[in-house]
């Protein structure tokens, strides 16, 4: 309902808010409260940033490409949008400079847009973890004695338990659920 909200304010298709960009906000926001996850396998230690730059899975021609959303923790969803655009169209013309695809922190990789309700996405090394987002669905739920219909949406979240362990990756998956659940909270 948010999305529809913020997307109703935008001026002659100024910006259009993706699912994908509320999934990218709330992963990165979800990185700087849970920073276990926010790390890389180094070989011999692990290495924590302080920035969420979200890696984004991107099909062309030439194979999947991660182009990085730089600092997603930071932005707002139009400027994240933005970048999500212009990153996939550089990618898809093999057009990427080697910083804008190398050194990501985290990733999420979105195959809800094609129908795929979930799936197990396999990590991209040295990140130490990565988002698979399946297709949002309309389901009845039920909230106490009533029931209603609400928008679900399932992830899979694999984790390398060299750096991240199932307790962590599953706060790490509360604190983006609740993100999810109220959008609100990504807003202040």
């Amino acid at each position: 309902k948010l999305r529809e909200e913020v997307n109703q304010q935008a001026k002659s298709g100024e910006y259009k808010i993706s699912v994908n960009d509320f999934v990218i906000k709330a992963a990165a926001m979800a990185l700087l409260k849970v920073p276990e996850v926010n790390s890389q396998w180094m070989g011999d230690f692990v290495r924590q940033f302080h920035t969420a730059d979200i890696s984004v899975a991107v099909a062309t021609d030439l194979g999947l490409i991660t182009p990085i959303v730089k600092s997603a923790d930071r932005k707002g969803l139009k400027a994240i949008s933005g970048d999500v655009k212009s990153l996939s169209q550089k990618a898809k013309e093999n057009k990427l400079k080697l910083e804008e695809f190398v050194g990501g922190t985290f990733t999420v990789s979105n195959l809800g847009m094609l129908g795929i309700s979930e799936f197990s996405a396999v990590i991209n090394p040295p990140q130490a973890a990565i988002l698979a987002v399946g297709q949002t669905s309309k389901r009845v739920v039920t909230d106490g004695d009533s029931t209603k219909v609400a928008s679900i949406m399932t992830v899979t979240l694999s984790c390398d338990h060299r750096v991240v362990d199932g307790a962590v990756g599953a706060r790490w998956l509360q604190v983006f659920r609740d993100h999810m659940e109220d959008p609100f909270s990504m807003l202040l």
